[in-house]
């Protein structure tokens, strides 16, 4: 009992260490842009800051995809956002990240129905309370905070491509977290189930996306399709729940009144999605609105096509896929 009111007393001291700090660093982002004509993906836009990324990008005339696991949350927050939009032309689809044959079906759905793509928000992301694997074989944080995200991002490729011109590209925003910074990138084991601690495998998935975005830069070098990582900063969502359900219950208040609000939290994805600028870069890390510098190691080149190999392994994907992912370029 001592040991857990420990780890309370110390969440609670960093966060209002963070909240003095989130304070001093909030940015909003101003673009006025409307986006009439276009069409925007956000997975895990039923909820938290993808709910809001979604309302937003609706509020300006967008064509909205939000996708989740889970019928109910999904059907109920397409009616809030038309609701308060009075933007009809939102959809919602159901996408299990964790599940290989969900993400498949979802991208060959996206792909018949859909003559373009704009904006692809990856949004999706969790916590849970215990380590196990999927029907995949894969273990279950990492399988939706990453190797379903790097799936889908691949099999959406070509509409992305199509849809992107010279001078206004098509956007991949992954959404990442300052946990990337104690992530390991140890590539033979990140699959692995009871060997990390839960808020390790979360981190290990987090700098991976980082990776991720370095690398498939490179390979989409003289396109028309940009990726940039996003870092929210610390946001009160309901991802303590995930973690624990007691420490969720205790936690999650204090975190909604010390750090951001899950609106607040999506004002630097909104700005990557919709800023000039941002759509003229690349491989970038945001947080505040602004470029920052991901750790280190996130950069390492040769960590990062090792890790793209061993995705590809993992997800299954052909060289045929690869290649069609890729041609043209």
């Amino acid at each position: 009992m001592y040991g857990v009111l420990l780890i309370i007393a110390t969440i609670i001291i960093i966060a209002l260490s963070v909240s003095l700090y989130q304070k001093s660093t909030n940015a909003i982002c101003t673009s006025r842009r409307r986006l009439e004509g276009k069409t925007v993906i956000v997975t895990g836009g039923t909820a938290g800051m993808g709910l809001h990324v979604a309302t937003d990008l609706a509020h300006r005339g967008a064509r909205v995809i939000i996708a989740c696991p889970f019928e109910d949350e999904g059907t109920n927050a397409r009616k809030q956002i038309i609701q308060r939009t009075e933007n009809e032309n939102v959809v919602f689809k159901l996408l299990d990240l964790a599940s290989l044959k969900s993400v498949r079906q979802f991208a060959a759905d996206i792909l018949k129905t859909e003559d373009r793509l704009d904006i692809l928000l990856n949004n999706a992301g969790l916590g849970a309370p215990r380590d196990f694997l999927t029907t995949d074989g894969m273990n279950f944080i990492m399988q939706v905070n990453y190797y379903g995200t790097f799936l889908l991002t691949l099999l959406l490729l070509p509409l992305l491509k199509k849809t992107g011109k010279p001078g206004e590209s098509s956007r991949i925003i992954t959404t990442t977290s300052v946990t990337h910074t104690i992530g390991s990138v140890d590539i033979d084991n990140l699959n692995r189930t009871n060997y990390w601690s839960i808020i390790r495998i979360y981190a290990n998935s987090k700098i991976c996306l980082v990776l991720f975005a370095n690398e498939l830069t490179k390979r989409l070098k003289g396109s028309h399709v940009v990726i940039n990582n996003v870092d929210p900063g610390a946001v009160g969502t309901r991802i303590f729940y995930t973690l624990n359900i007691v420490y969720g219950l205790i936690l999650t208040p204090a975190c909604f009144y010390f750090f951001k609000t899950p609106w607040q939290g999506a004002q630097t994805a909104l700005h990557v999605a919709l800023d000039k600028k941002a759509g003229e870069v690349s491989g970038a890390y945001f947080k505040n609105c602004e470029i920052k510098r991901a750790v280190k190691r996130a950069y390492c080149e040769r960590t990062a096509k090792a890790l793209w190999e061993e995705s590809v392994r993992l997800v299954k994907l052909t060289e045929d896929e690869i290649d069609q992912c890729f041609k043209s370029l």
